[in-house]
C-alpha cells in the first residue's frame, strides 16, 4: 500500500531542530527517526493506532458518515478515530463511535489492519488502521456527532470505494465488500 522506505519522504522532514536542546543538527538517522548531532537525543516516529467500524444492518446495508472536517472533508467514511493512551484496540472502537453516533455497539470484533499516511496540515503521521466488525442495538437511536457531518445507510450493492476520501478506508472497504462477497 505505502513504500516502507522512501528516500524522498521522512515522516519527521518538518521537525528541523531538537526538541530538547534546539540544535539545527538535527538529522535523519532512519527510516523512522531523527538524533541530535549535539546532544546525542533521538526522536520516533512510531505509527499511531486507529480504529473505524464497519457496521452491517439486517437488511444488508453499511452505515457510512460523511466527514465534518479536513482531512478529505465531505467524504464518506466509517465511524473511527485514534486510539487514546492507555486505551485497548477495543475500548476505542466502542468510544469512537460512541462519540459520533451516539450509541455504544453491542459487540466488535476484530478483522483485519492497514498502514496508513495521516495527512493533517504539513505533517503525515503514520497510522496503523484497526478494523472492526461491529453491532449496534437493536433499534437504538442514531445521530451524527464530533466529527461527523451526517450518517446514512448504503445498501452493500451501492457502496463504492473510490467515494471514501481516506485512503486507508477506501482499501479498508474493498477489502470488506470482497470478504462479504466470499462469506
Amino acid at each position: 500500500m505505502f513504500p516502507l522506505a522512501d528516500a524522498s519522504f521522512h515522516f519527521l522532514m518538518p521537525y528541523r531542530f531538537c526538541p530538547l536542546c534546539g540544535s539545527s543538527r538535527f538529522e535523519v538517522s532512519g527510516v523512522r527517526s531523527r538524533r541530535c548531532a549535539d546532544c546525542g537525543f533521538e526522536l520516533f516516529q512510531n505509527a499511531s493506532a486507529a480504529v473505524a467500524g464497519f457496521i452491517v444492518d439486517a437488511q444488508g446495508r453499511l452505515l457510512v458518515c460523511r466527514r465534518a472536517k479536513e482531512p478529505a472533508r465531505g467524504t464518506l467514511d466509517l465511524p473511527g478515530g485514534f486510539v487514546d493512551p492507555d486505551e485497548t484496540l477495543e475500548q476505542a472502537v466502542c468510544r469512537e463511535l460512541t462519540e459520533e453516533l451516539g450509541c455504544t455497539p453491542a459487540s466488535c470484533r476484530y478483522l483485519f489492519s492497514l498502514p496508513n499516511r495521516y495527512e493533517w496540515g504539513d505533517v503525515v503521521v503514520p497510522t496503523t488502521d484497526c478494523f472492526f466488525r461491529c453491532t449496534l442495538p437493536e433499534g437504538a437511536p442514531l445521530a451524527a456527532h464530533d466529527d461527523v457531518e451526517a450518517i446514512c445507510w448504503l445498501p452493500l450493492s451501492d457502496v463504492r470505494p473510490a467515494d471514501f476520501g481516506l485512503r486507508s478506508i477506501a482499501c479498508a472497504v474493498e477489502r470488506f465488500l470482497r470478504l462479504k462477497i466470499e462469506n
